[in-house]
């Protein structure tokens, strides 16, 4: 009998307060992993300082990248095939284990292996609790939800800076680490009881061994020149343009090899659904975007407006806050309208219009009116999360939930590593800021920072209307309002 029938047959539902504190469990698991993708720029300096190695120090984030959305999809996979519960309790262990590795790295190799390690676990932390809260909330009350996840990457945005910083300059840098110790056990225990509930869609399953390695190669190969290009090597140097081809090839065997497998590892109807599809790449231009922005906008801020370190940062607060608000509103009003996609169609037609803005008069703008486009940008973009992903998931089957989910995420990694390579490409290609304090440019090195600003706020514009072209083009289909129900069966994975 089929297991999501089964499970549907002798269920229970679960108590508001019940959901409430398996989401609260969630949102710590996946504190952990927005957290470290903040937290740790600010301590590099003083990291490569006390390791003796400079060189290398671009690795540190680079390994963490590297690892963490090469595992997205094997963790949603594998989460269809064995359970959510077992593979998010996988996720914190190893994501602990890893941040101890890296709290006792002797030396930058060691920091280095030790971030791929922790990658392996962040990978899964996210995507894994987006799926549990498809799996215990409608679609048609999950919006609202998803805004509670935007809140938790806009914490690690404003608190991880300024919490690595202080760790690294006033005690010591491997506390940047160590913190991942009781927030990876706060979200154990909080979450592994009330998962033993869980809904238990998950079917008998093959895992695609070489559907995975292709990707994790194509994925590495293309990862690693979008860190290499313009930094390491030029973008049209041998190495770089090597790597690219390899990827390419990688990604046309990776795909070949989807149509022919019994059982991919991304089944093809995924790709096949127009409302995946749209989403998917909705959310990799929108959120792209705003990655790009987030890491850029504080060289802008110094370089261009001249701003103090601590003033560039409070500048950049409606950026990151901007996007709870658009989030909240787009959450809350969903369930409401049947016409849900104008949400993110007004909110996105407003970004474009704020980057377009900023791409005409980058130096001229009075603060508050440079306030108010980056929150209007980042409003905007907010709106796109909880409407991208809750179409994806009201559009599949229960079983495909976590390969659906963990996919989307992946390929949004994915998006937002190319977008950060183009901004890094159009700032730092130039070489206006290469060896130089943002505050002490030339007049010929100001200019061409200026001019190179100009270039990215027009390539976001240009992205987050790819963005709004993909959400007017997204199937609007009406959202399922049936309850998940929970077996009575308890999840013994």
């Amino acid at each position: 009998m089929d297991v999501e029938v089964a499970a549907s047959d002798s269920a229970v539902r679960l108590e508001k307060a019940e959901i409430k504190s398996i989401i609260l469990g969630l949102l710590v698991a996946m504190l952990l992993a927005a957290l470290d993708q903040t937290i740790v720029g600010t301590a590099m300096p003083t990291i490569g300082r006390e390791l003796g190695d400079i060189a290398n120090l671009p690795w540190v984030v680079t390994a963490y990248l590297l690892t963490s959305t090469v595992v997205t999809p094997l963790y949603g996979k594998l989460s269809d095939i064995h359970g959510r519960r077992i593979m998010l309790l996988w996720a914190i262990g190893i994501f602990s284990l890893g941040s101890i590795a890296c709290a006792l790295a002797p030396n930058m190799l060691g920091l280095v292996l030790a971030r791929g390690l922790q990658g392996l676990g962040g990978g899964g932390l996210i995507a894994l609790a987006q799926t549990i809260i498809g799996d215990i909330v409608p679609p048609r009350e999950r919006a609202q939800y998803v805004a509670y996840i935007t809140s938790v990457f806009v914490t690690s945005s404003l608190a991880g800076p300024v919490l690595g910083g202080f760790f690294a300059e006033k005690l010591h840098w491997t506390l940047i680490f160590w913190i991942n110790l009781p927030l990876g056990a706060l979200a154990f225990f909080m979450t592994n009881s009330k998962l033993k509930r869980l809904p238990r869609h998950e079917r008998p399953h093959k895992l695609d061994l070489t559907g995975a390695a292709l990707l994790v190669a194509a994925t590495s190969l293309l990862l690693l020149a979008l860190s290499w290009g313009g930094t390491h090597y030029a973008w049209l140097s041998l190495p770089i343009l090597s790597l690219i081809v390899f990827s390419a090839v990688l990604w046309g065997l990776f795909f070949g090899h989807l149509q022919r497998a019994v059982e991919p590892l991304i089944p093809v109807n995924l790709l096949q659904n127009q409302v995946v599809r749209m989403a998917t790449l909705a959310a990799c231009f929108g959120m792209g975007t705003f990655i790009g922005l987030s890491i850029y906008m504080p060289i802008y801020l110094e370089g261009v407006l001249k701003f103090p370190p601590d003033q560039s940062g409070l500048a950049l607060i409606p950026l990151m806050v901007g996007t709870v608000t658009g989030a909240t509103l787009s959450g809350t009003m969903m369930p409401r309208l049947k016409h849900y996609k104008r949400l993110p169609m007004t909110g996105l037609s407003i970004s474009v219009l704020a980057t377009m803005i900023l791409a005409l008069a980058p130096d001229k703008l009075p603060f508050w009116e440079l306030e108010l486009l980056l929150a209007s940008i980042s409003v905007g973009l907010g709106t796109v999360l909880p409407v991208t992903t809750i179409a994806v998931q009201n559009a599949v089957d229960f079983h495909q939930l976590g390969t659906a989910t963990a996919s989307m995420n992946f390929f949004r990694s994915l998006g937002g590593a190319l977008i950060v390579a183009v901004f890094g490409t159009l700032i730092l290609g130039g070489g206006a800021t290469s060896g130089v304090d943002l505050h002490d440019l030339t007049p010929e090195g100001l200019a061409m920072l200026q001019r190179a600003f100009r270039f990215v706020f027009a390539a976001s514009s240009l992205g987050l209307a790819l963005a709004l072209l993909f959400i007017v083009r997204m199937e609007e289909r009406p959202l399922r309002d049936r309850h998940n129900r929970i077996s009575s069966e308890p999840d013994v994975s």
